[in-house]
């Protein structure tokens, strides 16, 4: 796997765990993917433990 392929995935992951906390504060409000927080977050460690090395 490449250096920017592992780049990708970690700002992915990094974008669904900031979209997790902000829906979680009320800041912002996604009604269909509201349910799944708790999966973002493990989708995004997931992904993490992909990209490492």
């Amino acid at each position: 796997m490449s250096n920017k392929t592992r780049s990708i995935l970690k700002a992915i992951a990094v974008i669904l765990v900031l979209l997790a906390v902000l829906m979680q504060l009320g800041w912002v409000s996604i009604a269909v993917i509201s349910v799944y927080k708790f999966w973002l977050v493990v989708i995004a460690f997931g992904l993490l433990l992909i990209s490492s090395k």
